[in-house]
């Protein structure tokens, strides 16, 4: 039986590199008694993979994770079992049942919605923002940066990777910034990092990533009907 979990991540945890976070939901799983399978061989391992990793500092409402379980209690058994042994920074939000032609978390990622807004300084109001993000993205046929990769660079057309952009103000929050929608996933990947940079870089702005804290909201696989969020795939499970 497979499973997903959604999870939120915030406050310190955001800190947290991923291969610590994969290690804490192990150590998590065996806490919170649940009957996760074990893959065969030599050096057994819990059988579970991430969707879409976030990078270091980065906060989230959005995270998933698959995991395969020989047996499960209910959706809310299951859900406040984990919750009882997570750390302040992580919530498990969905707990469900994937359906057999669901496919794995990790390749199906498509997209992701985040929230970009100012800590301290705010380096564009809400009214710049809106006639400067249309002369960056609406006015602009193509919009190439340099892309690093591991082992080299190359120039690559971003436009077509960016789903939505415009200004954010959630007043009620005291955020005040902007909201992306970005192609996500094992191929067509754009971080929203690469995106900032090279928004306040036409502007002849500095990027101060210590000034701007990225919120991913939800993430996102592709459909016949469009885009829907992952823990869609699944059903929760009546007790």
């Amino acid at each position: 039986m497979r499973i997903r979990i959604k999870f939120r991540k915030y406050g310190v945890m955001r800190f947290i590199g991923h291969l610590d976070i994969m290690r804490y939901f192990q150590k998590a799983m065996r806490r919170a008694n649940i009957d996760i399978a074990y893959s065969e061989g030599f050096s057994p391992h819990q059988i579970m993979s991430f969707a879409a990793p976030l990078g270091v500092g980065i906060t989230s409402d959005g995270e998933y994770l698959d995991i395969e379980v020989h047996s499960t209690k209910s959706t809310d058994e299951s859900r406040d079992a984990l919750n009882a042994v997570m750390v302040d920074g992580i919530e498990i939000t969905e707990y469900v049942v994937l359906r057999q032609d669901a496919k794995k978390a990790m390749t199906s990622v498509a997209a992701a919605d985040y929230i970009v807004y100012f800590k301290n300084q705010v380096d564009f109001t809400q009214e710049e923002l809106g006639k400067k993000i249309h002369q960056y993205y609406e006015e602009r046929e193509t919009i190439e940066v340099t892309k690093q990769t591991k082992k080299s660079e190359r120039v690559i057309d971003i436009k077509p990777l960016i789903y939505v952009f415009h200004p954010c103000d959630l007043k009620e929050l005291g955020w005040q910034g902007f909201f992306l929608q970005l192609s996500t996933g094992s191929t067509d990947n754009i971080k929203p990092e690469l995106v900032l940079q090279d928004f306040y870089q036409y502007f002849g702005k500095t990027y101060d990533p210590f000034n701007i804290q990225i919120h991913r909201v939800e993430t996102y696989e592709r459909t016949e009907e469009g885009l829907r969020p992952l823990y869609q795939a699944g059903d929760n499970l009546e007790s």
